[in-house]
Formats: structure tokens, C-alpha cells, sequence
């Protein structure tokens, strides 16, 4: 191709990258624990060099996003998460000895965690850094190749994805590449040993059906409506101030942020006095506050008006936390909002907000909160505040979801040895600790026969041995 001419390749480069990868991990074979520590030592200490130029990315992509908030919530998860697979990897990768019944004594099993060899990665928008790093480094430790579709909508961290991963891996090990979702569709068709995917339930049902032609297993990490229990006696200044921070910080647009509360009714006036104060408190300057995450592109901000329109047209109530800002404010900060009286007709009822609207549905019981949460699809995320224990527990016992948090607000994501993951709409499979190693190994039971097995004294032609040796396994 003479220099310059543009690509016809739809993968953008991963197919070829996905070939020699796969010929570097099978001429080089699984790598050790030292190699394994050594890449994941590498990718931290690049991110913690590079914190100040992933700031200024977020800041480029999102319009607003105060560096504060991208070190917080994005690159200090990463690099805890890196801390602790560096901390535990040792333990995970060690063999596992499995029982041997009498009947196939002498022996010894056991069970190891074996690569799967490369190991195709799609990003979010979101939290551009955190959703491709956490993934890779999760591949890395369970000793893969790995190749990351960067998100086109998030550009400015996508290139400096790609720098970073350059200068410190060689694309046989670790690989970037960039474009659209064209590019993102042949990305998924590519035979990779496995596919992680981080977005919308929606486009993850086109990743799992193209992943399907070649029997590329899949990790989808999804989204959904998450929802907010409010019990009788829950305290309604910690759970505001909490729901707030849920709603605002990077703007709502969070797979595991507050989506929607279920309260009753005589508590909501209580809850809408301090969610707002809670709201004011945090962001003083109003609309123009430098700490408030503006929404991420023209579209997604249309789409949240469009939201707001419908849901004061079926007679919800608007309820704005902030409304000063004036000249000064971006064109797309977009205050925590609550939508009082909402209706599962409502637009805003039915597709994830990723958002800070916060929809308000009045469930004057326990049981009738868990009914409307389990007559819809499974979230992400559930979250319950109140004091009786026995109610939590039968919120627990009766709801299913991805994670839950008890009188916290996302905290269940910053918990390393707590699996991350979806059910049902809200994915498949989880990852951090060592369910993510697991995730992205594979498990491979061993069997070693003892020469003098009795296995051998029960083959054809049948005697008594084999009869007794019958009996006893269906005993």
C-alpha cells in the first residue's frame, strides 16, 4: 500500500495484530509469575507517570471534567486494582489439589489455570481509562496477549492509551486501536480465545451474536436500571447526600449509578429537601461549578433533554438541584435533577438514564418495592438504606442483581475481592480479584493415574471384581 493511501482493513489493524499475538503466545508458551508481576508493574507505574495527561484528556473528551474527579473515580481504581492482582497473583496462579475417591486411588487430581492466549478488549466512553486498563490488566495477570478497541467518543484518552501502552509494551504483548463503531463491529468478529465488552445492553447483543460465529467466549459488562430502596427507617441526610454523589459525580454517566428510588411516600418531601441541599453544598457555583462533569457529546445531551421533555409531558414534576450558572456555564452541564411523580410509562422509566436525573416512584411498602424491582429486567447495581436488618436481608434474599451496596452508594465496585459483573440484561461474568483471573484462564483439571490403578482390573471381559466395583458406585 504506498504511503499515505488509506486502509481497507475493517479491523483497523487487529486482525494482523490478533495473528501475531496469537504466534508470540504460542512460540513463548505461558508466562511466569515474574513475568506476569513484571507487566502489571509496568502498566501501573505508566499510569501513575501519565495521571497528569489523562487529566487533561478527560478534561478534552467530557467538556468539563475536574481532574480531581478522573484521578478519584477512574485512575485510582485502576491502579488499586492493579495493586491487588500484583498482591494475590502468586496464590491464584497456584495449582489446586482436588479430591480422588477410593475408586480411583492410586492417583492424584488437580486443577491449574492455564492463559487463554489473546484476549480482545472493547472500552467504554465513560470512564475511558479505568474500563480499558482494569480489563487488560486482569488479562495480563492471568498471563494473556491482549488487543484494546479503544471508544472513539472519548478520543484524547484513546490516544493516550495507545501512547502509553506503546512505550511500554510490544504489540505482540499489548495493542490499541482506534476508530468507530464500523471498526468496533469487525473487532468483534475477530476469533480472539476471549471478548471482554464494556457498554450498553443493547450493542453487547450484537457483541455476544458476532462473537457467536467463531465461539469467542464473552465477558459483558452492561448496564441497566439501577435502584435505590428506601426503607421506613432509613436515614434521609446520609442516603441524600450519598444518592447525590451517585447522581453527580461524571455527570450520572455511570453503569452502577442511582438510576431510578423507591421510596414511600411520606418520606419523598423529606428526601427532596436534602438531596437538593446536598447538591448545592457540593457544587456552590451552580451550573458553571468547576467540579461538575458535563455530559460527554451534543447527542448524549439532546437525548437526556429529550428524557427531561417526555417525562414532564406524562406529568412528572421537574425538580432542578441547580439552576445559576448563567454565561459561564458549559453548554453541557446538566444539574442533578429529580423527576417527582414518574410513571414506568415515562421514556426516563424504561432505558437506562447514564445521567443525573434521578426518577422518584413512591412503593409504600417493602414488598411492593421489590415486586416493581423484579418484574424488570436484573440491574447492575442495587442499593437499600435503612436500619432493620431483617428488611435488608429480605431485600437481599428476594431481589437479583449484579452487586449491591448496603447504606453506601457504589462502593461495592472499589471492594477488590468482591466479583464485578452483570446478570441477565446486566451482563455476563464478572471480573476483579480472582474472579476476573479466573474469568480470563482457563480452568484445566489434572489426572495422574498411579501405575498399579485399579481401574485396570475391571475391563472386559466382566468378573467379580468389576461386579463389586458396580455396587459400589451405585451404592
Amino acid at each position: 500500500m504506498p504511503d499515505g493511501a488509506p486502509s481497507t482493513d475493517p479491523t483497523g489493524g487487529a486482525a494482523e495484530l490478533l495473528a501475531r499475538q496469537r504466534d508470540a503466545f504460542l512460540a513463548h508458551g505461558t508466562p511466569d509469575l515474574a513475568h506476569r508481576r513484571d507487566a502489571l508493574k509496568r502498566l501501573r507505574d505508566a499510569i501513575v507517570a501519565s495521571r497528569e495527561t489523562f487529566e487533561q484528556a478527560a478534561m478534552a473528551d467530557f467538556g468539563n471534567r475536574p481532574a480531581t474527579e478522573t484521578a478519584l473515580i477512574d485512575l485510582g481504581p485502576t491502579v488499586q486494582a492493579i495493586d491487588h492482582m500484583r498482591r494475590h497473583l502468586r496464590g491464584w496462579m497456584r495449582p489446586e489439589r482436588r479430591r480422588v475417591g477410593l475408586l480411583m486411588q492410586p492417583g492424584r487430581a488437580e486443577l491449574r489455570y492455564q492463559p487463554l492466549g489473546v484476549v480482545g478488549i472493547l472500552s467504554a466512553w465513560n470512564y475511558p481509562a479505568g474500563l480499558a486498563l482494569v480489563p487488560l490488566a486482569t488479562a495480563l495477570a492471568a498471563g494473556n496477549r491482549a488487543i484494546v478497541k479503544a471508544s472513539e467518543l472519548a478520543p484524547a484518552t484513546a490516544e493516550v492509551l495507545k501512547a502509553m501502552l506503546g512505550g511500554i509494551f510490544e504489540p505482540t504483548e499489548v495493542a490499541v486501536v482506534i476508530g468507530d463503531a464500523e471498526l468496533a463491529a469487525a473487532f468483534t468478529a475477530l476469533p480472539f480465545d476471549h471478548l471482554f465488552f464494556t457498554g450498553s445492553t443493547a450493542v453487547g447483543r450484537h457483541v455476544m451474536r458476532a462473537a457467536a460465529d467463531t465461539l469467542t467466549p464473552v465477558t459483558l459488562e452492561l448496564g441497566g436500571k439501577s435502584p435505590v430502596i428506601l426503607q421506613d427507617d432509613a436515614d434521609i441526610d446520609l442516603a441524600a447526600g450519598d444518592i447525590a454523589f451517585g447522581k453527580a459525580a461524571n455527570a450520572g454517566q455511570t453503569c452502577i449509578a442511582p438510576d431510578y428510588l423507591l421510596a414511600p411516600t411520606k418520606l419523598i418531601p423529606a428526601f427532596r429537601e436534602a438531596f437538593t441541599g446536598a447538591v448545592r453544598a457540593s457544587y456552590p457555583g451552580g451550573l458553571a461549578d468547576p467540579n461538575l462533569t458535563t455530559i460527554v457529546s451534543d447527542r448524549h445531551h439532546a437525548r437526556l433533554l429529550g428524557l427531561l421533555e417526555d417525562a414532564r409531558a406524562r406529568g412528572a414534576e421537574i425538580v432542578p438541584a441547580l439552576t445559576e450558572g448563567g454565561n459561564s456555564a458549559h453548554p453541557r452541564a446538566v444539574s442533578p435533577t429529580l423527576v417527582l411523580n414518574a410513571t414506568p410509562d415515562m421514556a426516563i422509566m424504561q432505558e437506562e438514564i447514564f445521567g443525573p436525573y434521578l426518577p422518584v416512584v413512591a412503593a409504600e411498602t417493602r414488598a411492593e418495592a421489590i415486586r416493581f424491582v423484579n418484574v424488570r429486567p436484573r440491574p447492575l447495581a442495587l442499593y437499600v438504606y435503612g436500619r432493620d436488618r431483617d428488611g435488608i436481608a429480605e431485600v437481599l434474599d428476594r431481589t437479583t442483581s449484579g452487586n449491591v451496596t448496603v447504606n453506601g452508594m457504589m462502593l461495592h465496585y472499589a471492594i477488590e475481592g468482591l466479583p464485578f459483573g452483570g446478570v441477565g440484561d446486566s451482563g455476563i461474568g464478572a471480573y476483579h480479584g480472582v474472579e476476573g483471573f479466573r474469568r480470563l484462564s482457563h480452568a484445566k483439571g489434572i489426572y495422574r493415574a498411579g501405575r498399579w490403578h485399579g481401574s485396570r482390573l475391571i475391563r472386559a471381559p466382566y468378573n467379580r471384581v468389576a461386579r463389586l466395583a458396580a455396587r459400589l458406585l451405585l451404592r
